[in-house]
């Protein structure tokens, strides 16, 4: 199959997706109100809450969704054969994480930019927002110690990526004085910045960076040293306004996203490589997962993922300048990842060589998921040759592109983190971790890096082995729990709920089955931190989901006027 059609079929159905069913989301289900004053315009202290245009919005949160989950899942995924992982890509972008996404936006804007935890309180009742917060704390954790190890994975085998990998945080920095001093549009500054970004990727290969004489001064591995030198850094990324560099670096990232899905789809197109891999591999190895249902927790991101609403109600519901600007920031942002998880496919599978190098590669699942990353940077390299790059000067720039994006989902999960612990704190009484944003930070930092580096963690990599099959589970869940908030909440205002209740069932049936798998799994192997882990949210998503039926038994038996949840 040449992979051109593949993409070009894809783009199509995308086309159409936001084409059609979006337009019905925002007029039947959501009923987005151009007049609406959002949080951003009642709320606005400049720092947290501050009305942004639609583009430079859609900039922040398309790239703190993309990050390295919709490559790494798709590039683990195609085990199970291209097919399955692409029509789940297609499908869930389309219908269940446009749905989901704008959802979590739109219920969060109509109550003053509440993140979808609280939210739970309103819709559904108060012990399901205690419950729904200790899950977000949950996802919070496994999300930012995976993208951790990812990308000081990335940093030790590519030193070459270092300088233009942290020369982004001066220049979005820069960029973000420009905008917001001079009050000057983002367009220009941020795409000078991206050009200045890309002349550091030469400079990068002519001084490669490495932390082992570091690591070895402070007796530490190269791969823990930069795991604590990234949560270092989001310490301090974490607490600055969103003006500051959250927003210029996302603006940046939003430019470099399209360069980069530009170059892999040209590269597609000009090469004309064929797809190698099987549509269904049917040699899966004996101790490997089945597709049914680990396929639909592998790939989270870039179908449906859970930690696209903590972002939409977090920070971008508090940036939104108008009501209808949803559709084009939530829905499109959903499918922009599963664009880049479609790049993510073929790069595994047309770009990494013959059909007998794509089976020494994926040999079993454990081999597909150490080499993920690997596989996908290559492949991206071999696309961008056909464009007259260098493949080694490719592959950099593929490496450039999964640590950027880590790192600006790692800036964002850490202070949705710290609002997490500060929500916390509001709820059990300690004023001090409520109000003290150092201490809620640090909070927000400790518990992702302690994961990060424990046995099995930062040295063991276990982003590509167990603890990332437990994050996609929990984002799987956080999906289906946000999916049920949306459901009651249109419900109760007298909507369809079709379109969130389809999705929400598939997804809960698959993850909570996963888990119950996954604890079979972690027992065997006498894995008790993750065993607990595993325990713990299974626990936790049914009992929320008990209280979201029982939610759902009140709004029809109550009268419109009591159905209603309270709205600005």
């Amino acid at each position: 199959m040449p992979a051109v059609v593949v993409a070009v079929l894809v783009f199509a159905a995308f086309y159409l997706g936001f084409r059609f069913y979006s337009r019905y989301l925002a007029e039947k289900v959501y009923r987005l109100d151009p007049n609406f004053v959002t949080p951003a315009h009642e709320l606005k202290d400049g720092v947290d809450y501050v009305p942004t245009n639609k583009h430079v919005l859609f900039g922040h949160h398309f790239t703190s969704v993309a990050g390295a989950a919709p490559i790494v899942g798709p590039a683990i995924a195609v085990y199970w054969g291209w097919l399955p992982a692409l029509l789940w890509v297609v499908f869930g972008a389309i219908f269940a994480a446009g749905v989901h996404d704008t959802g979590a936006l739109v219920t969060s804007v109509r109550n003053k930019g509440q993140n979808i935890g609280t939210l739970s309180g309103s819709v559904i009742s108060g012990r399901a927002r205690s419950l729904f917060l200790i899950i977000l704390f949950f996802l919070l954790t496994l999300v930012n110690a995976v993208f951790a190890v990812v990308m000081a994975t990335l940093f030790i085998a590519n030193p070459a990526s270092v300088i233009p990998a942290v020369a982004v945080i001066p220049i979005a920095i820069v960029v973000g004085q420009r905008v917001y001093r001079a009050r000057s549009p983002a367009l220009i500054p941020s795409l000078i910045g991206l050009v200045v970004l890309y002349l550091m990727i030469p400079v990068g290969q002519l001084y490669p960076v490495s932390v082992d004489g570091l690591a070895a001064l402070v007796g530490f591995t190269p791969k823990t040293t930069w795991v604590l030198l990234i949560f270092l850094y989001t310490w301090f990324a974490s607490r600055l306004p969103v003006w500051v560099l959250l927003q210029p670096r996302d603006y940046i990232n939003s430019h470099q996203l399209f360069v980069a899905l530009g170059l892999i789809f040209c590269g597609v197109l000009v090469g004309f490589d064929t797809i190698n891999a099987p549509a269904v591999n049917t040699y899966i190895a004996q101790d490997s997962p089945s597709w049914f249902p680990f396929l639909f927790i592998t790939i989270a991101c870039g179908a449906i993922s859970g930690f696209h609403s903590l972002v939409a109600s977090g920070t971008t519901s508090k940036q939104l300048d108008k009501e209808t600007d949803a559709r084009y920031v939530g829905y499109l942002g959903a499918l922009g990842e599963g664009s880049l998880a479609l790049g993510a496919i073929l790069a595994t599978t047309a770009g990494i060589g013959t059909a007998a190098v794509w089976n020494e590669k994926y040999v079993d699942f454990g081999t597909a998921s150490s080499g993920a990353v690997d596989n996908f940077v290559s492949g991206v390299g071999h696309f961008v040759s056909h464009l007259g790059i260098p493949p080694e000067l490719g592959a950099i720039f593929a490496s450039v592109v999964v640590i950027t994006f880590a790192g600006t989902t790692m800036d964002t999960g850490v202070r949705l983190q710290r609002y997490i612990f500060q929500e916390v704190g509001e709820l059990i009484g300690v004023r001090w971790l409520a109000r003290n944003v150092t201490a809620a930070t640090t909070a927000g930092v400790a518990a992702p890096l302690a994961l990060a580096l424990a046995p099995g963690g930062g040295e063991q990599g276990f982003a590509f082995g167990r603890l990332w099959q437990l994050f996609g589970t929990t984002n799987q869940l956080t999906a289906g729990l946000t999916l049920a908030v949306i459901a009651v909440w249109t419900a109760a205002r007298r909507c369809n709920p079709a379109a969130p209740l389809i999705p929400l069932v598939f997804l809960l049936f698959m993850t909570v089955y996963a888990l119950l798998l996954n604890l079979v799994t972690f027992y065997t192997q006498r894995d008790w931190l993750l065993l607990s882990l595993d325990s713990i949210i299974l626990v936790l998503s049914v009992w929320l989901l008990v209280e979201a039926v029982m939610a759902f038994n009140r709004l029809r038996r109550a009268p419109m006027a009591q159905a209603v949840p309270v709205e600005r």
